[in-house]
């Protein structure tokens, strides 16, 4: 039981982390692509134009931005469950939620794996095309480097806002491991004491009908040598 419930304090502070590294990516990337009028910053290449030195930007598909989004309202939806579940939890877990706890870990380690692969090489994306105009892809933070009919996109944070989006699907995934890991120990645990239930359950059965038969007059045949001795 110390165990069990070592397993169950470290699960429920690693869906509190969670939680934190979950607003970590849906905030940043919101207000990114609020302030990018809804394009996606991630894996967007462009020109800049020699005539006005202005970058011709070819964005990319929305959704390398949406599913970073998605996975961080998925992660942050299942941790508050989790939460909830654990303090309302009295009695000990059954192996149906310990096995809904490993695929829910497991899915929040894959999609945040991918998440963060997505933001990193997609941020390297923008910043190679950033980089061939400014010596490192900060120093376009804030600069009017889009104009035309988008004359109205705000790139003043979008460093910082994809940095923290970065740390926190790392983040993320990292917590997740732990996770996964945690619930697979608590299955594996939870399966080793019901075996053990089992079997001290048989061996108590078996005791109780040993005994009902030495009281009902069953015994052990005597045996020759206490026949010889007897007569």
């Amino acid at each position: 039981m110390a165990l069990a419930n070592m397993l169950l304090l470290w699960s429920l502070t690693g869906h509190v982390i969670l939680i934190i590294l979950s607003l970590c990516v849906i905030v940043p990337l919101s207000v990114n692509q609020r302030s990018f009028c809804g394009h996606c910053l991630l894996f967007t290449t462009g020109k800049w134009r020699e005539e006005d030195g202005m970058f011709d930007a070819h964005w990319a598909s929305p959704g390398f931005c949406v599913f970073p989004l998605f996975t961080g309202v998925f992660i942050f939806i299942v941790s508050c469950g989790q939460i909830y579940r654990y303090a309302r939890l009295k009695d000990e877990e059954s192996f149906l939620a310990l096995f809904i706890d490993v695929v829910l870990g497991i899915w929040s380690l894959a999609m945040s794996i991918i998440s963060s692969i997505m933001i990193t090489l997609g941020f390297i994306v923008w910043c190679d095309g950033m980089t061939e105009r400014f010596p490192t892809c900060e120093m376009t933070a804030g600069q009017n480097i889009i104009h035309g009919d988008i004359d109205h996109i705000d790139t003043s944070g979008f460093y910082i806002e994809m940095g923290t989006a970065q740390f926190g699907a790392w983040g993320a995934f990292a917590v997740s491991v732990g996770i996964t890991v945690i619930s697979l120990l608590k299955l594996i645990n939870n399966h080793q004491v019901r075996n053990i239930k089992v079997s001290m359950y048989l061996e108590r059965q078996r005791l109780v009908n040993q005994h009902h038969l030495q009281n009902d007059g069953v015994t052990t045949p005597p045996t020759l040598s206490d026949t010889e001795n007897a007569k």
